[in-house]
């Protein structure tokens, strides 16, 4: 799956691009990557054509795009959710250009110039090799807490239906410490599984997990009812550090199908410290004189990647 910095990327290309234009025509050309639209393609197509795109939303790895109607200048309330499952792309190109091999849908949109008075890409495209992602319409609803449904340009307080039983990124302004804390405090887990919790912090995927925990120089079983203030609040600040830096770097694209909506891949990848390093000197204890080697563990299905000497197996730790 694409990790939050990727759908961040994804979000903010995607808001220069479309915000304020309208969706003139849609292209179905597979229909199973909009089998998620419960009311079926034609319902989709007759939706969409003829709305404005208000905005692109990011909440954890949940992509929307808020739309009114185009002689309508209200509150929306309905988005355009991208979900891009494990190789989705949506791709902002001119319509005199060959089609993607993988091209699942094409939305056709309104003319517009960029800053510099340059015409702007005349459709997204939603590329997809596996298909295991799609689009779809949903409600939007107001957020509990009247904050922001997540990061976007325009700040509303509205959330995808299908986003609003997340709890909000690391990355989110309206993020609450206090909130994560407490909630975390009364868990009786292992932190990592804690953090791939998704009703607690959304976006930490498996790769930031491990990045963060490195970082933060705790084991991934660190018991969570044992987490002081000044612990959790050293995880969070690392995570947000990983994935500032993630997303300044353009993402952490392991796989040539993650790109954004120009095509160009991430690359942080190159200066992960623990993901990925199964038997490669730890980094930060080599600069102290010591050569411990990264381990790998098997997590969940997965694998979780850490150092034996700043990243101690905890007293009573939990999987």
């Amino acid at each position: 799956m694409p990790e939050l910095p990727e759908v961040e990327v994804v979000r903010r290309g995607l808001a220069s691009w479309v915000r304020g234009r309208t969706i003139t025509g849609v292209e179905i050309l597979d229909a199973r990557s909009v089998r998620r639209h419960a009311a079926g393609p034609e319902d989709l197509v007759g939706n969409l054509e003829g709305a404005v795109v208000t905005d692109v939303v990011r909440r954890g790895k949940f992509l929307w795009l808020p739309l009114v109607e185009e002689d309508h200048d209200g509150v929306p309330s309905l988005a355009l959710m991208a979900h891009l499952g494990m190789s989705g792309q949506l791709l902002m190109e001119d319509s005199a250009l060959p089609d993607e091999k993988h091209l699942k849908v094409r939305f056709s949109l309104s003319p517009a110039v960029d800053d510099a008075g340059a015409a702007m890409p005349s459709e997204l495209r939603f590329v997809d090799q596996r298909i295991f992602g799609g689009v779809f319409l949903t409600d939007l609803v107001p957020t509990p807490d009247g904050a922001p449904g997540g990061l976007s340009e325009t700040g509303l307080p509205l959330v995808a239906q299908e986003a609003a039983h997340i709890a909000r990124d690391p990355l989110d302004p309206a993020f609450s410490f206090d909130d994560f804390y407490r909630r975390l405090r009364a868990r009786r887990t292992g932190i990592k599984r804690a953090l791939l919790d998704q009703g607690l912090v959304s976006g930490v995927g498996n790769i930031y997990a491990d990045e963060s925990l490195w970082a933060a120089r705790m084991h991934f079983a660190r018991p969570t009812d044992t987490m002081r203030r000044a612990d959790a609040l050293r995880l969070i600040e690392a995570a947000q550090d990983v994935m500032t830096r993630a997303l300044d770097a353009g993402g952490t694209s392991f796989d040539s199908l993650y790109v954004n909506v120009n095509g160009a891949s991430g690359y942080f990848s190159r200066s992960l410290n623990a993901y990925g390093r199964e038997g490669e000197p730890c980094l930060r204890c080599a600069s102290l004189g010591r050569n411990p080697l990264i381990r790998r563990d098997s997590f969940m299905n997965r694998s979780s990647y850490s150092c034996p000497v700043c990243q101690p197996w905890p007293r009573n730790g939990r999987w």
